[in-house]
């Protein structure tokens, strides 16, 4: 054997074949990260905006701690989120003259996180308020 054969015997390297699995491999491993990742960027994102729309809604629960004998309905907008509150006599077993009234309160938020269309809905139990004493009267 002459030195240049066993120079050519001793180098090895990667075919062009070789080098394009390679790439095609990473490219593949990439786009599979990119993907995870940005899912994870949108679910934070709509964590957050669901968050917010949980605290709207408690925030317009804890605005009233009874219902006006006519009901509670009201809608508005708040920091991009659409809002409506809405409240119905709920029916109980219970009867007699000391019997508070009680009344179903149904609080809906809105919001479109740019893709779709999302809502909130809080449902709980509110007393009816006592009407207010009239003057001069006794209690």
């Amino acid at each position: 054997m002459t030195a240049g054969n066993l120079a050519r015997v001793g180098q090895r390297g990667f075919t062009v074949l070789e080098l394009l699995v390679a790439f095609a491999i990473m490219a593949i491993s990439l786009g599979m990260l990119y993907r995870a990742a940005g899912g994870s960027v949108r679910a934070v994102g709509g964590m957050e905006a669901s968050q917010r729309a949980t605290m709207l809604a408690e925030s317009l629960l804890a605005s009233r701690d009874a219902v006006p004998e006519g009901g509670w309905n009201a809608s508005g907008q708040s920091a991009g989120f659409d809002w409506q509150v809405n409240s119905a006599p709920f029916p109980t077993s219970v009867n007699g003259p000391n019997t508070v009234p009680l009344h179903e309160i149904r609080v809906v938020v809105a919001w479109s996180d740019g893709v779709r269309n999302q809502q909130l809905v809080l449902t709980t139990i509110r007393p009816q308020k006592k009407p207010a004493p009239v003057a001069g009267g006794r209690l």
